[in-house]
């Protein structure tokens, strides 16, 4: 077997090895559990699909062209040095995708940093190095939540752990149906916070 055979089935075998791995993880983005986060959801499939059509309509194009213009069929380009109708449409019709991007995105943006409406409850959120300070500022309570053990305790080979990295010893506690306001803050480092399930991920910055 030479070299480079020998290489291609290796490269091969590493593919599938990877995809079989990889066959647990979620493509597409999560959906959530939260009325924001189901907006978010459904601006991200609208998009996607504004694109995808774009996308089909590009490139079924340039293949039409390609295909049935093509010199060895006798085509000869046209010759012109300017079409006023077709600057319009490329223009008018690009505006009005952003149009109806934007109207959407900005809704849902004022959703998310709604300030305006009083909060049922106010969890601040201090960033330390490996870990996370949780306060409910109108409880006067707080705690310290840290990496669960049991993903410690399988760092070196952490495919049987479903939740590597995700576990934490003190989990924060909320309530549904209820408006959450959080307040980011960090002691020594820019910290992100993220929780995909809520629809958030906020950095706290030092200071800030």
């Amino acid at each position: 077997m030479s070299g480079r055979f020998s290489g291609v089935i290796t490269g091969l075998v590493l593919t599938v090895s990877m995809t079989a791995a990889q066959a647990d993880y979620q493509l597409n983005m999560t959906e959530g559990v939260t009325p924001i986060s189901q907006q978010q959801y459904g601006l991200h499939m609208l998009v996607f699909w504004i694109c995808v059509v774009i996308g089909a309509l590009v490139f079924g194009a340039m293949a039409w062209s390609i295909i049935y213009h093509r010199k060895s069929k006798g085509a000869v380009a046209a010759n012109f040095h300017e079409s006023t109708t077709v600057e319009i449409i490329w223009t008018v019709v690009p505006l009005l995708i952003l149009i109806g991007i934007a109207i959407p995105a900005t809704a849902t943006l004022l959703d998310l940093e709604d300030a305006k409406t009083d909060a049922d409850i106010t969890l601040q959120v201090t960033g330390i190095q490996w870990k996370w300070k949780y306060t409910y500022v109108d409880e006067d309570v707080s705690f310290i939540s840290s990496l669960a053990q049991s993903s410690r305790d399988v760092v070196d080979d952490p495919t049987g752990n479903e939740n590597y990295l995700i576990e934490v010893d003190q989990p924060v506690v909320l309530p549904i149906n209820k408006k959450v306001r959080f307040l980011f803050h960090s002691n020594d480092v820019i910290h992100a916070w993220w929780v995909p399930a809520l629809g958030v991920k906020q950095d706290s910055i030092p200071g800030f």
